[in-house]
């Protein structure tokens, strides 16, 4: 698209720098970017490249006791939002410029259900009524794809799927039909059918409003089919700069090169017929009860999950994939026993499906979980030592000495610097927050290692570096993963049998060549379709 009016939005030669340790830590350095009326402008890079840095500064929700600017200015209706005051700024957040943040969980408030954080914004800056703050609500719940959105209105977070999460971001985010809209990383928890809906219904909504969107995103092949143009960071530095087609037919810089030629790749690791049973689980059903009446009586059952059955073997990779909602994390999270359930589990070959939590500890070391959200997992009063040590401290009695040599192995191994492991959650970005996730998981070097979007929060290239570290650590030590993704190209290289969800069921089950070759069930290649086409 060509640009012949003035950009609504003006970054020009930003620089910024973070307080820590009285010294000044630059993190963006000398960044223009323009942003003009109708298109969307895709920032790229990797993790710690400055993207998310940058996003925050143009609307000042960087810390002010540490965030400094010692250059540049972010002009926007001809004002310099760094000089803005805290009044002006709260009339634009929300209001004219939105904001969808990477994770949800941490950006939701947990205290308050669905309807009050929606109609916050509306409150404050649309001045609607309560009846038609709620049709309003309901609408922008409908439009991001929340099915039956009246069941959802007092949800609180927790209650919801991270992908629901994700779209009530997504709602928020649009409920005053902003200039400009601020998409960081805006579908990392969505499947990739939902993924396609909420882009094209962002889309559809830039057209119909004129609205300018900058989108923040490691996945490229969003950036190539939604992007007009595309700006590419490194290590806090514009790199390169060009309209989509071109920067994708003939890219300039060496990192961009490296950034389109980063896509998932390998096999999984290579298993015998011999190898013994680690986790077998029959008929497992997660049923919440809905009560009516004054006194309460069970009217129905929403069926989460309905009669699953899992067999995984020492070495091998079982990879779950379903839309959102669709069940996958509850049935994990009444595997590891965290939620109640009716079926039987043999891990190791011994029933755990009747333990008290007592009986279970000793288990807990040999089974181990990475969750979906990095930030909302991660204790922010810890340290990162302090968070890959705990296992440690529950589970062995090594000396203080040996547990931060162990530790210091763990954040080698997912790629991290040891020298970092005593800052907190928040000084790290999320892939970063992503492999000190994984790290606490592998300390332990248990068993079985559930993997809930492990790589969601990551971009492509460091995609590539957790998918061999898993890959050679199982090969190394015979873990077994169950591994959920709603990125289908990803469980390819490490899921030797597949399992598709749908509203709780089985759809469809097989090794992983079958699926992915010759899936039977329409919803599988549906799945499959949006996958390859994104």
């Amino acid at each position: 698209m060509t640009n012949d009016m003035p950009p609504i939005l003006s970054v020009d030669n930003l620089s910024i720098s973070f307080l820590h340790d009285n010294a000044l830590q630059p993190v963006v350095k000398n960044v223009s970017l323009n942003l003009y009326k109708g298109e969307t402008l895709a920032l790229v890079g990797e993790s710690g490249s400055g993207k998310s840095v940058t996003a925050h500064a143009l609307l000042k929700l960087l810390p002010k006791h540490s965030a400094r600017y010692p250059s540049g200015r972010i002009i926007y209706n001809n004002k310099d939002l760094i000089k803005t005051s805290d009044t002006d700024m709260q009339r634009i957040r929300g209001n004219r410029i939105g904001m969808i943040f990477q994770e949800p969980m941490t950006a939701l408030n947990p205290l308050h259900n669905v309807e009050k954080q929606i109609s916050e914004s509306l409150y404050l800056h649309g001045g609607f009524n309560k009846t038609q703050t709620r049709q309003r609500v309901l609408e922008l719940l409908a439009l991001v794809g929340i099915h039956n959105p009246d069941t959802k209105l007092l949800a609180y977070p927790h209650e919801l799927s991270g992908g629901q999460r994700q779209r009530v971001m997504i709602a928020m985010a649009l409920a005053n039909e902003p200039d400009i809209l601020i998409a960081d990383e805006p579908t990392t928890a969505l499947d990739v059918t939902i993924q396609k809906q909420v882009l094209n219904l962002l889309q559809s909504l830039q057209q119909k409003m004129g609205m300018a969107m900058l989108l923040i995103t490691h996945d490229l092949g969003i950036v190539k089919r939604y992007a007009h143009r595309v700006a590419v960071m490194q290590q806090g530095s514009l790199v390169e700069s060009n309209n989509t087609e071109s920067l994708f037919a003939n890219p300039q810089h060496d990192y961009t090169k490296l950034l389109l030629n980063s896509t998932p790749s390998g096999s999984p690791c290579p298993i015998t017929n011999h190898s013994p049973p680690l986790l077998e689980a029959k008929d497992i059903k997660v049923w919440f009860p809905l009560t009516k009446g004054i006194f309460k009586r069970t009217a129905e059952f929403v069926k989460a999950i309905d009669g699953v059955n899992i067999s995984l073997k020492r070495g091998q990779t079982l990879g779950i994939v379903g839309e959102s909602g669709s069940g996958k994390t509850t049935l994990i999270h009444a595997l590891l026993r965290l939620s109640k359930s009716k079926g039987s589990i043999l891990f190791k070959g011994q029933s755990i499906e009747h333990l008290n939590q007592r009986q279970l500890r000793p288990l807990r070391r040999a089974m181990q979980i990475v969750f979906q959200d990095p930030f909302g997992s991660l204790s922010p009063r810890m340290s990162i030592a302090e968070i890959i040590e705990e296992g440690l401290l529950i589970h062995s009695s090594d000396t203080k000495k040996q547990r931060d040599e162990t530790v210091i192995n763990a954040l080698c191994e997912v790629g991290l610097d040891p020298s970092t492991r005593h800052r907190y959650p928040h000084e790290f970005s999320g892939g970063q927050r992503q492999r000190v996730a994984i790290a606490r998981a592998l300390v332990l070097k248990p068993d079985l290692i559930i993997l809930d979007e492990p790589t969601s929060a990551l971009d492509r290239s460091v995609q590539s570096q957790v998918m061999d570290l898993l890959r050679k650590l199982q090969k190394d030590h015979g873990f077994g993963y169950i591994f959920i993704s709603h990125d289908l190209k990803v469980v390819k290289t490490i899921a030797h049998d597949v399992m598709v969800l749908k509203n709780g069921v089985v759809v469809e089950q097989g090794s992983s060549e079958q699926i992915f070759e010759s899936a039977k069930n329409e919803y599988t290649q549906e799945l499959l379709s949006a996958a390859l086409n994104l």
